[in-house]
C-alpha cells in the first residue's frame, strides 16, 4: 500500500499561487529605506556615474589590524566549526568584562546572548516576546527597522514622536501617555540613528521614573552608538541608570560600529535568564552560531587595545562640525548639531514647494533625495521611513574630500530651485 496521499493532480493557477503562497507576516512590513537607498546607489556608480553616498550606516575605517590577525589566528588553529548557539564561552567572557568595565553592569554567562549583529538580536527579542496585539513603544525618528520587526512579531509599533524642539527626543509625559494595558517593550536607542540624539543621565532617569511605574513594560535599549558620543557628553544606559530595572532590561550593543566590523556580524546582549534562553532557542532553529571566525575576532576587538575608538570618536566629531556648518550655509536647509553616531537629519522644510529646473514642485522629503541624486549624484535617504518627515538622513562616514564635495553639489542643487 503506497504511503502517499494523493492530491489532485491539477495545478493551481498562477494568481491562486500569488495571493494564497506568501505568508502575511511578511506583507506587514516593506524594505529598508537605508538599504534601498544605498543599493540603488551602488547601482548608479557600477553604470558610471559619480555617485556620492551619504547612506551608509557603517563607519569608513577598515577593521583595525590586530582584530584581522585575530580572526586569521582562529582559522589557523582550527576555530571554524558550530559554536555554541548564543554565543563561545570565550566571548560571553569579553562582554561580561566589557559591560562591567564601560557600563557598571554584572552579568553571568547565562545572561549573555550573540547573535549575528545587534538585529537579529533584536529581532529574536521581539519574536519570542509578542503576541498578537502586543504593543511596542518606538520613539520617532526611529531606525527604519524597528517598527517593521514589531509588526513581523505580530505587535503593534506604538509611534511617539520627538519632535525637533526636543532634541529629537521622547520626553517623559509622552512616554507615560503612550504606555497602556498591552505595552510590552519601549525600544530606546542613544545616540540615534537617524538623528544623532543621545540621552544624558537626566533625561534617561526622567524616563526610568515612568517605566518604574509600569512594571509590564521592559526595556530594550540598542546602544550601538555607544563609543560615539561626542563633546565629552558621557554614554549612558538605563540599566545602569536606574539598577531596579535591571531585570527588566534588555541591553543590545556589538562589534559593528566601534570597531568598524559592520560585515563580520557579531552583536550582542545582556538581559534577564528567561529571556535569553528563549532568544537561544528561536536562534538555533533560524541561523544558529555566528560565525567563529568572527566571534574570535570579537574577542580581540573587546579585550585589546581600545585606543583607536576615541581617535575615531574625535574624527568623526570633527567630521560632524564641518557638515553641519556647511549644510546649515545653505538656504532651505536646517540642520541640529547631533550629540552622537555619523549621522545628520537636517530639516528640507523650507525646500518645500519649490521648484527642480525641470519645473517639478517639491512636495516632501522624498522629492528632495530624488532631485539630490538625479542632479547633482548625491545620495541620501528620506526622512519619512524614520518617522518624520520633512527631514533627510544624511551620512558623514566619508573621507574630508568626498563630504566637502558633496556639500558643495548638495548647495548647488538649492541654489538652482526657483
Amino acid at each position: 500500500m503506497s504511503s502517499v496521499i494523493s492530491r489532485n493532480p491539477v495545478a493551481p493557477s498562477e494568481r491562486s499561487i500569488r495571493s494564497g503562497f506568501f505568508s502575511p507576516f511578511v506583507a506587514r512590513i516593506r524594505p529598508s529605506a537605508s538599504g534601498a537607498a544605498a543599493q540603488r546607489a551602488r547601482e548608479l556608480a557600477a553604470a558610471g556615474r559619480d555617485i556620492i553616498s551619504l547612506t551608509a550606516g557603517e563607519p569608513d575605517f577598515e577593521t583595525p589590524d590586530n582584530i584581522k590577525l585575530a580572526a586569521i589566528a582562529a582559522i589557523i588553529r582550527g576555530d571554524t566549526r558550530y559554536t555554541t548557539v548564543d554565543g563561545t564561552p570565550a566571548l560571553k567572557a569579553a562582554i561580561r568584562r566589557k559591560f562591567s568595565r564601560e557600563n557598571g553592569l554584572d552579568y553571568e554567562a547565562s545572561e549573555i546572548t550573540v547573535g549575528n549583529g545587534a538585529k537579529q538580536i533584536i529581532f529574536n527579542a521581539l519574536m519570542a516576546t509578542l503576541n498578537p496585539g502586543d504593543e511596542v513603544i518606538v520613539p520617532a525618528p526611529y531606525w527604519v527597522s524597528y517598527p517593521e520587526m514589531v509588526k513581523f512579531a505580530g505587535g503593534d509599533p506604538i509611534v511617539v514622536l520627538g519632535p525637533e524642539e526636543n532634541g529629537f527626543k521622547l520626553r517623559p509625559e509622552a512616554l507615560e501617555r503612550a504606555i497602556g494595558p498591552r505595552t510590552r517593550w519601549l525600544i530606546l536607542n542613544s545616540p540615534s540613528n537617524p538623528s544623532g540624539a543621545a540621552y544624558s543621565a537626566s533625561e534617561l532617569r526622567a524616563l526610568t521614573d515612568v517605566l518604574r511605574r509600569h512594571p509590564h513594560v521592559w526595556v530594550l535599549s540598542d546602544d550601538i552608538y555607544e563609543h560615539l558620543v561626542f563633546d565629552d557628553a558621557g554614554f549612558f544606559t538605563p540599566a545602569a541608570v536606574e539598577p531596579a530595572l535591571r531585570d527588566r532590561t534588555l541591553t543590545v550593543n556589538g562589534v559593528s560600529k566601534a570597531y568598524s566590523m559592520t560585515g563580520w556580524r557579531i552583536g550582542f546582549a545582556a538581559g534577564p535568564r528567561e529571556l535569553i534562553a528563549r532568544m537561544a532557542t528561536l536562534q538555533s532553529q533560524s541561523t544558529s552560531n555566528p560565525s567563529s571566525i568572527s566571534q574570535a575576532a570579537a574577542v580581540e576587538a573587546l579585550e585589546g587595545p581600545q585606543d583607536h575608538v576615541a581617535a575615531r570618536m574625535r574624527e568623526f566629531q570633527r567630521r560632524r562640525n564641518f557638515v553641519v556648518d556647511r549644510l546649515n550655509a545653505v538656504p532651505g536647509l536646517s540642520c541640529r548639531r547631533p550629540e552622537g553616531a555619523f549621522y545628520v537629519f537636517p530639516s528640507c522644510l523650507g525646500l518645500m514647494g519649490r521648484r527642480t529646473p525641470s519645473g517639478n514642485a517639491l512636495a516632501s522629503d522624498g522629492d528632495v533625495a530624488a532631485y539630490f541624486l538625479e542632479s547633482v549624484d548625491v545620495a541620501v535617504v528620506q526622512g519619512a521611513p524614520y518617522g518624520l518627515s520633512p527631514y533627510i538622513r544624511i551620512s558623514f562616514a566619508l573621507s574630508d574630500a568626498r563630504l566637502a564635495e558633496a556639500c558643495d553639489r548638495i548647495a548647488r542643487a538649492c541654489a538652482a530651485l526657483s
